[in-house]
């Protein structure tokens, strides 16, 4: 089982619809995918189609109360696809899980006793921040996913989150490594956006994926729809990116496997 981890502190670089058709792709090829919500907005839990009435039991429950995630998955609309969703309650989970025991480990030991075959990969939206709810993610994630908008300010916020993945790595997580990091809201028509995308790559090498996910209107309308681009439209250019970006993703994790 592979448990990834979707995190940028930065808001608005495109993490919840990177999360949400990177799940839907690797359902569509076979495999049964977990996604958890761990953004108080919901969005990811908005964007497949889960309403309010749905979320009985949410990622608040599994952190806060200690449920077992098996009691707060919710079936999608896509075969091979659960969620744990989010609700408003997480707002204050940051707060609550100061006086908790193990509080950094919350959602690792809820990970932990689930059944080994139940998923073949769970994927955890974090929230736009590098508070307990992220470290809580990156404790149990064996890998993390960054979705990095080309923009001015970019390499600076990737910067301080490499830095929190070390600290990480030395105290909590041992095995955490970085997976990649994919290029998002690319604008062909922006010169701005081709030199960030060059600067990160001279940075980072092959870190980066080779795919980059443009800028589309596509992308943006689905989530209103409660549903993931790739089955609002397929045939647009920002589903076609997101599943160029699943297959190398799929790709690095059969090697994350072979190395370990």
């Amino acid at each position: 089982m592979d448990i990834v981890a979707v995190a940028n502190q930065k808001g608005g670089v495109g993490k919840t619809t990177t999360a949400i058709n990177v799940a839907t792709a690797l359902s569509a090829v076979g495999s049964r995918v977990l996604l958890i919500d761990l953004d108080p907005q919901g969005n990811a839990s908005t964007g497949l189609g889960v309403d309010q009435a749905q979320r009985h039991l949410s990622s608040y429950h599994v952190l806060v109360e200690g449920r077992a995630i098996t009691d707060a998955v919710v079936a999608t609309k896509l075969p091979r696809l659960d969620l744990v969703p989010s609700t408003a309650d997480l707002s204050g989970a940051e707060i609550e899980l100061v006086d908790i025991e193990q509080r950094t480990a919350r959602l690792n030991q809820a990970i932990a006793n689930l059944p080994s075959n139940r998923y073949d990969v769970i994927l955890i939206d974090c929230p736009p921040s590098l508070g307990l709810l992220t470290l809580n993610a990156l404790v149990a994630a064996e890998t993390i996913l960054v979705p990095l908008q080309c923009e001015f300010f970019a390499l600076e916020g990737l910067s301080q989150l490499l830095q929190t993945v070390e600290r990480v790595r030395s105290r909590f997580n041992p095995r955490l490594a970085i997976l990649g990091v994919a290029l998002t809201m690319f604008d062909k028509r922006n010169r701005l956006s081709d030199q960030v995308a060059k600067d990160v790559r001279s940075c980072l090498g092959q870190v980066v994926f080779d795919t980059v996910i443009p800028r589309n209107v596509r992308l943006s309308e689905a989530p209103s729809h409660g549903l993931p681009a790739l089955i609002y439209d397929h045939r647009c250019a920002g589903s076609e990116a997101y599943i160029g970006l699943a297959r190398e993703i799929i790709g690095r994790l059969r090697d994350e496997r072979k190395a370990a």
